[in-house]
């Protein structure tokens, strides 16, 4: 039977009688609006652990407009059939005054890692970000956190969140779950119409043109995102906003590719701003 828990206190309680008896507590947190990139963290979960708990909130100081928060779509009956449904333990489905009962004094400086691709263009994202993940961690006290690939930025500040503050929980990367025709799953995919659907793959084979340059032996990162890009047709419902080679560890762009990389990239298709990225080794040769 699954238990659905709006506030801190209660949470901590129930969690306390699987602690003390010595079984594992994954955690998946979730702005809801979920889909099938969150199911396969949930059963990822799963078949880890002894308890799943997942969090449901749309935290509002991670969003650098507040159009887009507005806009985010919430679906809580839907999020509860897909839990039920992948045997999810507990949802967390805090309100904003749980989470921030009075406006936050203290919060986390993500630094380096957040100051390019996503950090560049939305001011305070990822200061948000780290701080409701470090919040969300405090209060679950997992054993294991299960976060996706395609949001790669996020999971380097989270996985540097984890090393700067000593939080005993060990981060799993869960690989991006995409449709047929190469378009990684997104919450944000729902407001796509149906000719903007049709472009929304675009990101994707820019991002695939770049992994076979580098694969190929192209060293030079300008080189490979210039290739890249020109992929991206012409188009007046097409933005493309950043697409970079940066370094898998700090997120710092890259002149010449040595070691293992991300190339990343942020399109807006029509009023939708999608993101993804894809992780390459080196050339063979660099």
């Amino acid at each position: 039977m699954i238990q659905i828990v709006e506030a801190i206190a209660p949470l901590r309680a129930w969690l306390s009688t699987p602690r003390r008896a010595g079984r594992s507590i994954g955690f998946v947190p979730t702005m809801g609006a979920l889909h099938e990139g969150h199911a396969s963290l949930i059963q990822r979960a799963r078949a880890d652990c002894d308890v799943v708990v997942v969090s449901i909130f749309v935290n509002p100081i991670q969003f650098d407009r507040r159009d887009d928060l507005d806009a985010y779509p919430r679906t809580l009956e839907e999020d509860l059939a897909v839990c039920r449904a992948h045997g999810v333990d507990v949802v967390f489905a805090p309100s904003v005054e749980e989470m921030y009962p009075t406006p936050m004094a203290c919060t986390v400086d993500p630094g380096r890692v957040a100051q390019h691709l996503c950090g560049r263009y939305r001011s305070g994202h990822f200061a948000g970000v780290a701080t409701v993940v470090l919040k969300l961690f405090e209060i679950v006290q997992p054993d294991v956190a299960y976060f996706g690939q395609k949001d790669a930025q996020q999971l380097a500040v989270v996985r540097r969140l984890i090393t700067d503050f000593n939080v005993p929980v060990r981060l799993e990367a869960v690989p991006t779950v995409r449709e047929p025709d190469g378009l990684a799953l997104s919450s944000r995919n729902r407001r796509l119409d149906a000719s903007e659907r049709a472009l929304a793959p675009t990101l994707y084979r820019a991002l695939r043109e770049a992994e076979s340059r580098i694969a190929s032996g192209t060293a030079d990162a300008a080189a490979v995102t210039r290739a890249a890009a020109a992929l991206i047709p012409r188009d007046d419902r097409l933005r493309l906003e950043y697409l970079e080679v940066v370094d898998e560890r700090d997120f710092q762009p890259v002149e010449r590719i040595t070691g293992p990389v991300v190339v990343a990239g942020a399109l807006w298709v029509g009023r939708t701003r999608l993101i993804d990225n894809v992780r390459c080794p080196p050339p063979s040769h660099a």
